[in-house]
């Protein structure tokens, strides 16, 4: 009979509950958009924010510096007559020349005075900082938390707060007006020691080091063979950090020494800036020394960040 209902075919089965066959229904959408294009996808708002904070904070830091290497490029008599902001008469190299001739080099001899605090003392703050915070880190001892916790008060303690007691301890044994009074208390750094602690204690595994002794390696060999390499990219940054430290000291080197031959670069600048009422031409030697002053800054920061970025990106997959 025409009025009976057929049954499904095989071809079309049919779920338990349902008319329809399950051929013919919808399937069910398993994935979200968002996820099958690799992730949520970004407003176009809020990453034009972002880059409009980042351009102004790269405009707010950066216009010193292009006011001070205008400034650097006038004669004297176009410091306050011309626009601040752009060039006028391109005078750099002989601006160069005169503060470099001006009273037999003494400039120069303030940016070696720099490099020999900043470099060495860096150099050798990174070495300490690195063996005390792997003994930190990898070996047991009585008081060990102890001691942690004093390099964490040293890291609260400002440098110049510090300064005054140095006075009086160098002053003690007749070191101050000295090189070593400003060079020797810049070797230690509370920050750096707290740095590889922590990372020491994360990236220098003990298996590892347990290998190596197993091999016959003493401590020292097994430090600078196996751990230093691990900590590579926290010891680029505390030699930075203190690079920069020590390149800005200020107020040390001001109550230390007196002698003009053992100034750094920023002590012999203000000390020059202090005198531009008496000797109107300091003023344009100030400013060329600001300018030439932060170069070994921006050198050193732009051949150790590939080390930096390179050391991160190898301690983040295994």
């Amino acid at each position: 009979m025409s009025t009976l209902a057929q049954k499904p075919s095989a071809s079309a089965p049919t779920e338990p509950g349902t008319s329809a066959p399950k051929s013919t229904r919808p399937k069910r959408q398993t994935t979200k958009p968002d996820a099958a294009l690799g992730g949520p996808r970004e407003s176009i708002f809020s990453r034009g924010g972002a880059m409009l904070v980042m351009g102004i904070s790269a405009v707010y830091f950066l216009i010193p510096i292009w006011w001070l290497f205008v400034s650097s490029t006038k004669d004297q008599s176009q410091f306050t007559n011309t626009n601040p902001l752009w060039f006028a008469d391109f005078s750099l190299f002989t601006n160069i020349g005169n503060l470099v001739a001006y009273r037999d080099g003494v400039f120069l001899r303030w940016m070696l005075n720099s490099v020999l605090y900043a470099g060495f003392g860096a150099l050798i703050a990174t070495v300490l900082a690195a063996a005390c915070g792997y003994a930190l880190a990898k070996y047991r001892f009585p008081g060990r938390d102890l001691l942690f916790n004093i390099v964490l008060g040293g890291v609260l303690v400002p440098a110049t707060a510090l300064a005054l007691p140095l006075f009086l301890i160098f002053s003690q044994i007749n070191a101050t007006d000295t090189f070593w009074s400003v060079f020797l208390p810049s070797l230690v750094s509370p920050f750096g020691v707290y740095l590889t602690r922590i990372y020491a204690a994360s990236s220098v595994p003990d298996e590892l080091l347990e290998a190596a002794r197993l091999d016959g390696s003493g401590e020292i060999r097994t430090f600078f063979t196996v751990s230093v390499k691990l900590m590579f990219p926290a010891l680029v940054t505390v030699f930075l950090f203190q690079f920069v430290a020590i390149w800005n000291n200020f107020f040390l080197p001001l109550i230390m020494l007196r002698d003009e031959t053992l100034f750094p670069v920023t002590l012999g600048l203000y000390a020059w800036n202090s005198q531009v009422n008496q000797i109107p031409e300091l003023r344009g030697y100030v400013l060329i020394g600001a300018l030439l002053s932060i170069i070994p800054l921006i050198i050193t920061f732009l051949f150790l960040q590939r080390f930096w970025r390179n050391g991160l990106g190898a301690g983040s997959v295994k």
